[in-house]
C-alpha cells in the first residue's frame, strides 16, 4: 500500500474565509509499481527508433500495429513481454531483447478467440531463437487445449545464427505442432517481409497461407545462393514472391495488395471457419431467399458443351448474397475452390473452370482440390463439387510428372471425407474424371444433373469416330460432318444422356435448372446430421 502525505499547499489557510481546508492526501507511486512500468513500456516499444523507421520505409506495419489491425479493439492479451534469450554468446544476453523479436498471446477477431504470434523485425531481424521458437510451441500447445485457431504473423531473417543448433531446434519444435495440431484447430500464416530457409515450412504445413505484393518473400534458397549453386541470376520477387507463389508453386492461398487489405482478407476467411474439428462452422442469418431462380442455368443448358465460360459466375449466383471467397485464385484455374454459404449454413465447393484448360483435370489441379477437400473434411464443412469436365488434359508432361500419382490424390480425398457430399453436373462429365470429380459410387451422398448434362466414357465425337470409324471414312467427303453429327447425337441420346445415367442410379434425380439454388440447399439441409463434428477420425491436412 503506498504511503499518503499531506499536501502542504491546500493545507494552507484559505484566505478572505479565515478557515483552513482539509489537508489533501497525495498518492505516491510505489518504486516497484514505477519500475515495472518503465520496463513494460520499453518492453512493448519494440526495437530502436530507427528500427521502426526503418520498417515503416518499406511500408510494413510494426509486430503490434499488425495485431491492432487483426484483432478487435483491447482483446489483445500477451503472454511472454519479458522473456529473453537464453544465449550467453556474441553479446546476444547483454542486450536485454525483451520478448526475443516476438510477440505471442490471445485475441478475438470478429468477436471469436484466437491465439495468434507476431514477429518483431526491429528486434535482431525477428530471427528465431530458442526462446523465440519457445514462445511459439507454448502459444501452440495452448490454442490446441483452448481448441482457437492459431495466426502466425511471419517477418523474421530466420534462424538466428548467434544461436547455432538451438535455432534449428527451435524450428523443429514448431514443424512438430504444425503436424500434431493441423486437422484440430485451423492455422493460418501471414506472410509480411522475408520468410527463408527452413522458416517456410511452417507456413506450408499450416492450412492457408496469405502474402502482400511487394513484401512478402518465401524461398528455400536466396538469389545469392541460388546464383551462386546454379549460375540464375534472379530477384527476391522472381524467386519467392506474392505472385510467385500464387500462381507458380501454389503455396500461397490468398493474395494481397496491402496489409490492412490481407488483414480484411483474413477476417473474412475467419467468418467461414469453425474454431476447431469439434465444432461447425459458423451459421449466418440471410435475407436471400432459398427459391431462388437461376435463370443462369437454364442458359447454359442453351449452350455448347465445348464453349467455355467462368463456373465462378454459376458459383455467385448459386451462393447467398452472391458472396464467393475464392481460395488459390490464381494457381491450377481449371479448377476453382472456394467458400460460400448456401441458406447461411458453409459450404466448400469444388468446381471444374471450362474457361481454363476446358475445365480439364490436371496435376495442380488435382493437388488444389485434393487438400482443399481434406481440409474441409476435417473441419465439419460439407461439400458441393460442380462438375463440367472434359477428362483429363493429356500430354507427356502430364504422365511423366506423375498425373496418375497426383489424380489419386483427388481420388483419395473424395472417398475418405465423410461429410455431406452434394455433386451436381453442370454439362460434361466424361471417363476417370467424371468418376474422380464426387461420383456416386465415390462416395458422394446425393448426385444431380441438369437435363443437359452429358455423362459418358468420352465425349459424343470423339466415341463416334472410334466406333464408326469405317462407316465414316466410306462416306463421300461432303457426307461425313452432317454424319459425324447424326451419330453423335445418336450416340449423346442412347449412352450420354443424364436419363441414361439417373435410371442405374448413378445420378440421384435430373433437376430443373432455375430450382439448383433451392435443391442444393434442401439436401444440405437433408444431410446435416450425417455426421456429428469430431466423431470423425483425425487425420490432418498433409500439404499435398
Amino acid at each position: 500500500m503506498s504511503d499518503l502525505i499531506e499536501d502542504p499547499i491546500s493545507g494552507s489557510a484559505s484566505q478572505g474565509a479565515g478557515k483552513k481546508t482539509h489537508p489533501k492526501k497525495v498518492r505516491i507511486e510505489p518504486e516497484s509499481l514505477r519500475k515495472f512500468r518503465e520496463i513494460h513500456s520499453k518492453a512493448a516499444a519494440g526495437g530502436p527508433p530507427e528500427k521502426i523507421e526503418a520498417q515503416r520505409k518499406k511500408g510494413k506495419l510494426t509486430a503490434r500495429e499488425r495485431i491492432a489491425y487483426l484483432t478487435d479493439e483491447g482483446s489483445f492479451q500477451e503472454l511472454g513481454l519479458l522473456m529473453e534469450s537464453r544465449c550467453t554468446d556474441f553479446g546476444i544476453k547483454d542486450k536485454h531483447i525483451k520478448g526475443d523479436g516476438i510477440i505471442t498471446g490471445f485475441g478475438t477477431v470478429n468477436g471469436r478467440l484466437a491465439a495468434i504470434f507476431s514477429e518483431d523485425f526491429t528486434q535482431l531481424g525477428g530471427s528465431l531463437g530458442r526462446t523465440h521458437a519457445d514462445k511459439i510451441a507454448k502459444l501452440m500447445d495452448m490454442a490446441a487445449d483452448a481448441r482457437v485457431p492459431v495466426i502466425g504473423i511471419l517477418d523474421s531473417g530466420g534462424a538466428r545464427i548467434q544461436e547455432g543448433v538451438d535455432s534449428l531446434d527451435g524450428y523443429g519444435e514448431i514443424f512438430l505442432r504444425n503436424t500434431k495440431y493441423s486437422g484440430i484447430v485451423p492455422q493460418i500464416s501471414i506472410i509480411l517481409g522475408p520468410c527463408a530457409g527452413g522458416a517456410v515450412y511452417s507456413p506450408a504445413l499450416t492450412d492457408f497461407v496469405f502474402m502482400v505484393k511487394g513484401i512478402s518473400h518465401m524461398f528455400v534458397t536466396g538469389p545469392e545462393v541460388v546464383k551462386a549453386a546454379t549460375g540464375e541470376e534472379v530477384d527476391f520477387e522472381t524467386l519467392g514472391g506474392s505472385m510467385t507463389h500464387a500462381s507458380k508453386s501454389g503455396v500461397c492461398h490468398f493474395v494481397a495488395n496491402s496489409e490492412p487489405d490481407c488483414f480484411r482478407q483474413v477476417k473474412e476467411l475467419m467468418s467461414f471457419l469453425p474454431q476447431n474439428r469439434f465444432e461447425s462452422a459458423p451459421q449466418a442469418e440471410t435475407k436471400d431467399a432459398v427459391n431462388r431462380k437461376i435463370a443462369l442455368l437454364e442458359k447454359l443448358c442453351e449452350i455448347d458443351a465445348r464453349k467455355a465460360y467462368r463456373v465462378n459466375h454459376i458459383i455467385w449466383w448459386l451462393s447467398d448474397d452472391h458472396k464467393f471467397l475464392e481460395v488459390h485464385h490464381d494457381f491450377a484455374k481449371n479448377m476453382v475452390v472456394g467458400f460460400i454459404r448456401l441458406g447461411g449454413q458453409v459450404v466448400g465447393v469444388i468446381a471444374n473452370n471450362p474457361a481454363h484448360m476446358a475445365g480439364a483435370l490436371d496435376i495442380n489441379a488435382s493437388d488444389k482440390a485434393a487438400r482443399f477437400i481434406r481440409f474441409l473434411n476435417n473441419f465439419n464443412i460439407p461439400i458441393l463439387t460442380l462438375v463440367d469436365v472434359p477428362g483429363y488434359w493429356p500430354g507427356v508432361a502430364q504422365e511423366h510428372g506423375g498425373i496418375i500419382r497426383h489424380g489419386a490424390k483427388l481420388l483419395y480425398a473424395y472417398s475418405e471425407a465423410t461429410v455431406p457430399k452434394i455433386t451436381l453436373v453442370l454439362r460434361k462429365a466424361y471417363g476417370g474424371a467424371y468418376i474422380a470429380m464426387s461420383s456416386k459410387l465415390m462416395g458422394g451422398d446425393i448426385n444431380f444433373s441438369l437435363p443437359s448434362a452429358e455423362i459418358a466414357v468420352m465425349g459424343p465425337r470423339g466415341a463416334v469416330e472410334i466406333l464408326f470409324s469405317r462407316q465414316i471414312k466410306e462416306a463421300k467427303e461432303e457426307d461425313r460432318e452432317p454424319l459425324r453429327a447424326k451419330l453423335a447425337k445418336e450416340y449423346s441420346d442412347k449412352f450420354a444422356s443424364p436419363y441414361q445415367t439417373a435410371s442405374t442410379g448413378s445420378i440421384d434425380e435430373v433437376i430443373e435448372p432455375a430450382q439448383a439454388r433451392a435443391r442444393l440447399i434442401g439436401a444440405f439441409r437433408m444431410l446435416a446430421g450425417k455426421r456429428r463434428p469430431g466423431d470423425h477420425a483425425h487425420t490432418g491436412n498433409i500439404p499435398l
